[in-house]
């Protein structure tokens, strides 16, 4: 475990804010992650929440020089499986189940499993996960509820996710045990579908400039 928790660590240190992107089109998924990459984001999360999603995971792994695609919303194995075909250098989770911890067990690609109680993240822990999802972020208590953690679960270290934007960002990367955040905002629906891919590179800047 504790390799791919450095190999996790590796990517979700590249940069303060991992896009989560919900990808309809390949094309302009391909773009979309090529202005990321541009801003400075090179670690992305493709969510697979649409018909398309493991195809454009495939696209920005082959395509896109520089980064390093994950797919989200894992629910399975069979979703595993299907995304570390298509060329996912780490996966994603919303919770964690069994038969995921079992998937990812048995594979060298790195899970970012989610949490939201003490509970689960002790129960985690035993598992030998250090980094975890904090989901959903703000509607499970937010930065306050995080930095409430810190101290009887040190060492154990969060990527928050959910409800978090350029506004409140810092509020989550300013504690010490936040290695980085997941946010939507540096790729805005209106922009994607004007394919101003210069309005995202600009998002981008922005947020690879806050302080992890």
């Amino acid at each position: 475990m504790g390799e791919k928790t450095q190999k996790l660590l590796s990517i979700l240190k590249l940069q303060p804010v991992v896009p989560v992107l919900i990808i309809d089109d390949v094309k302009s998924g391909v773009s979309l992650a090529r202005a990321l990459v541009a801003g400075g984001l090179k670690a992305i999360e493709i969510t697979m929440r649409t018909p398309v999603a493991l195809e454009a995971v495939r696209a920005v792994a082959d395509e896109v020089e520089g980064a390093e695609v994950g797919a989200g919303t894992i629910l399975n194995a069979a979703h595993w499986e299907a995304a570390v075909a298509a060329g996912s250098k780490f996966i994603v989770s919303p919770g964690a189940t069994q038969e995921l911890l079992d998937a990812a067990a048995q594979s060298p690609v790195p899970l970012l499993p989610g949490a939201a109680t003490v509970s689960e993240v002790m129960a985690l822990r035993e598992e030998g996960y250090q980094v975890l999802k904090f989901f959903p972020a703000e509607q499970a208590g937010g930065a306050a509820y995080l930095k409430a953690l810190s101290s009887p679960l040190a060492g154990m270290l969060f990527c928050p996710t959910g409800g978090i934007s350029l506004k409140n960002a810092n509020d989550y990367l300013s504690l010490p045990n936040v290695v980085c955040v997941g946010g939507s905002w540096v790729a805005p629906k209106e922009l994607v579908a004007a394919g101003d891919w210069a309005g995202i590179t600009k998002l981008a800047a922005e947020a690879a400039a806050l302080q992890a």
